[in-house]
C-alpha cells in the first residue's frame, strides 16, 4: 500500500509560479513511475508529466517549456515546479504512482490561476 498527500496549490496570478509536492509513504519500494495528472471542471483528466525510475520524464504538450517534474528518492517527494502558468492551468492536481501492477492516487491539491 502506498500513501500520496499532496501540498503546493493555491491561487496565483498569471505569469505567476507554484510548486506542487507529492509526499509518498507506505511500500515505496515498489513505486517505478510518478505522474502527476490533472483535471479541470468539464474536462477529461489529463497526464501533464510522468517520471520513471530512472529519471526518464515526459510533459503534455501544454506545459512543455512551463512545468518541470522532479523526484526526490532520499525523502520520497516528487515535485512539479510549475513555471508562466495560465488561466488555463487551473485544475485540480493530483500525484499518482504506478508500481507496475497499482496505481495510487493522491487527494488532490487545487491550483487556481486568476487575476
Amino acid at each position: 500500500q502506498v500513501h500520496l498527500a499532496e501540498s503546493g496549490g493555491g491561487l496565483v496570478r498569471p505569469g505567476g509560479s507554484l510548486r506542487l509536492s507529492c509526499q509518498a509513504s507506505g511500500s515505496i519500494f515498489l513505486i517505478n513511475i510518478m505522474n502527476w495528472y490533472r483535471r479541470a471542471p468539464g474536462k477529461e483528466r489529463e497526464l501533464v508529466a510522468a517520471i520513471d525510475g530512472d529519471g526518464k520524464i515526459n510533459y503534455a504538450d501544454s506545459v512543455k517549456g512551463r512545468f518541470t517534474i522532479s523526484r526526490d528518492n532520499v525523502d520520497h517527494t516528487t515535485y512539479l515546479q510549475m513555471n508562466s502558468l495560465k488561466p488555463e492551468d487551473t485544475a485540480l492536481y493530483r500525484c499518482n504512482a504506478d508500481d507496475g501492477v497499482t496505481k495510487y492516487w493522491g487527494q488532490g491539491t487545487q491550483v487556481t490561476v486568476s487575476s
